[in-house]
């Protein structure tokens, strides 16, 4: 059984918020890097054909993936010739 609901008489206006709300924090400014290097193409395709298996996998053990691409495609072409 549905039964109605009576009217509210008396409503009263909500009084304005006086709360203080905390700043939100100032996005930190990020530091622009220095470290650059130039080195036309030419050139860096020179060193790298330069560089010895020591230095590659020196580099390759420190994260650099190109140096592990390196490794990898050298250790298949071994596995693949023998």
């Amino acid at each position: 059984m549905i039964t109605p609901v009576p009217s509210a008489v008396n409503t009263q206006a909500a009084a304005p918020s006086t709360a203080v709300r905390p700043k939100s924090p100032q996005p930190k400014p990020i530091p622009s890097a220095t470290d650059t290097v130039k080195l036309s193409s030419a050139k860096a395709i020179v060193q790298e054909s330069l560089e010895t298996s020591v230095q590659t996998a020196k580099e390759a053990a420190s994260g650099d993936i190109q140096a592990r691409n390196l490794l990898a495609k050298q250790a298949a072409a071994k596995t693949h010739t023998k």
